[in-house]
């Protein structure tokens, strides 16, 4: 004491700036306390660090500061031991003198020696042990030595394992391609286009195969029942002929049964479409026809019915195989009894050409003379040649005009007048005019004037088909 006055007591401890552990992952740095014992710093195994010796500061004035040169307040004096600051006293408590050394000032004793604190570690922290592993970043301090170790000589790998295989390496490619993009509806929708592209050009081979006429190179025949090229250029040849023919030859005014393909080509050569029946595989039977264009379609459809019950007459035939087609004449009851009348108009067309050809106005060529005493020449011709001979002599060319292909006992339904020797002029025109002025069934499908070879003027007059039966009959 001194002055009466008690000295100041021993100030508390700092914290050091950048002690604390709020930083995570980086523990502060905590300056070790300097040694005063020994040399540069350093102890003894064993040895307790000396404590500093702490000198009381000597008494001021009321209201003097003292700070250290930079600005800031001089703490407790720290003097190595048997040092006395100059001027000043050194007392123990209660008063006493102490006898050597440095006199405590009264006051809270000394912290303890701490332990020591490994370098980076504040004092709180637990010191792990030697073998805790060391967690978080490590932080390089100013002059550390690091120990670098000797690099160790590394494994050689294994072939196996240094080297995949191809099918490896693909397989793991295509599976990580996959996964990642997820494309197995791209892979399935690909498979599905290349086995459409395979059937596709499998179809277009077999097709090409089956169209080739004839045998083809390597001695391979198509299939059978494959209609080659021949056979489907012979059935549309046939199918125009039968279209030209029956627009032609067939009276508009008679009902046609056909397939659906007939009927559209009689369709688009100018037949009405109202005496078209298209015959598809559901028709029961072509009731109310007067002719049936019997296609394969149709012939497949009736089967036998067709010549055994509704047609038992061709009257015009085209093509052959597969790819005919016949006209057929309809038989309203029934095969056997259009069968008989047809041979029964048959005997009356016989009884008429014989009587004309006993008529001195009728000049006919061998061949028409033969053909009117078979009586293979229609009715309604017989009929028109009768009323010609009422004006003069009738010079017959020829009778035609059957159809390709008819049947035994259709007749002819065609003529070809020329002038007879001594005619007027004007007597072919004539001819016409009276023809053309006829009603039906008498009325002719055509009446034209023509020349054949040798510039012989002819009057051609036809009649429609099919032939009907028992007109002169009765």
């Amino acid at each position: 004491m001194t002055n009466g006055q008690a000295p100041p007591p021993n100030p508390l401890p700092r914290r050091v700036p950048g002690s604390s552990r709020l930083m995570p992952g980086r523990r502060p740095e905590v300056p070790r306390p300097r040694l005063l014992d020994g040399p540069a710093g350093v102890r003894a195994p064993g040895e307790q660090p000396a404590r500093p010796e702490l000198r009381p500061v000597p008494p001021q004035a009321a209201g003097t500061d003292v700070r250290s040169p930079e600005g800031q307040a001089a703490g407790p004096e720290v003097r190595p031991a048997g040092e006395q600051p100059a001027g000043a006293e050194a007392r123990l408590p209660g008063g006493q003198q102490a006898d050597a050394g440095v006199q405590p000032p009264p006051g809270p004793e000394p912290d303890k020696p701490r332990p020591e604190v490994p370098d980076g570690r504040a004092a709180a922290d637990p010191v792990p042990p030697p073998d805790e592993p060391v967690t978080g970043p490590v932080v390089l301090r100013r002059d550390a030595e690091i120990e670098r170790q000797a690099a160790e000589a590394l494994a050689p790998r294994a072939a196996a394992e240094a080297t995949p295989s191809w099918p490896q390496v693909v397989g793991t490619t295509a599976r990580l391609w996959v996964a990642r993009r997820r494309t197995w509806w791209r892979v399935l929708a690909a498979l599905i286009v290349v086995l459409i592209v395979f059937a596709a050009g499998g179809l277009t081979v077999a097709l090409l195969r089956g169209t080739r006429s004839g045998s083809p190179p390597g001695g391979h025949r198509a299939a059978p029942g494959t209609p080659g090229l021949a056979q489907v250029q012979a059935a549309a040849a046939a199918r125009q002929q039968a279209v030209t023919w029956v627009t032609a030859q067939v009276s508009h005014s008679a009902v046609v049964s056909c397939d659906p393909a007939m009927c559209a080509g009689l369709e688009a050569r100018g037949f009405p479409a109202g005496d078209l029946m298209t015959l598809d595989s559901g028709a029961s039977d072509p009731l109310g026809s007067a002719v049936i264009v019997a296609t394969a379609a149709v012939r497949s459809a009736f089967g036998s019915r067709l010549t055994s019950v509704y047609a038992p007459i061709v009257i015009a035939s085209f093509g052959s195989g597969s790819a005919r087609i016949d006209v057929r004449v309809y038989a309203p009851g029934g095969a056997a009894a259009y069968l008989a009348a047809l041979r029964a108009d048959q005997a009356v067309r016989q009884n008429l050409g014989r009587v004309l050809l006993r008529n001195t106005r009728i000049a006919a060529a061998p061949a028409a003379r033969a053909q009117l005493a078979a009586g293979q020449v229609d009715t309604r011709l017989l009929a028109i040649l009768a009323t010609l001979t009422h004006q003069g002599t009738v010079s017959i060319a020829a009778f035609g005009d059957s159809g390709p292909g008819a049947g035994p006992g259709v007749p002819l339904r065609t003529v070809e007048l020329a002038s007879p020797p001594g005619a007027k002029s004007g007597y072919l025109p004539s001819v016409l005019t009276l023809l053309r002025a006829q009603q039906a069934p008498y009325l002719p499908a055509s009446a034209t004037l023509a020349r054949l070879a040798g510039d012989l003027q002819i009057a051609r007059i036809e009649f429609a088909a099919p032939s009907p039966l028992g007109l002169l009959s009765g």
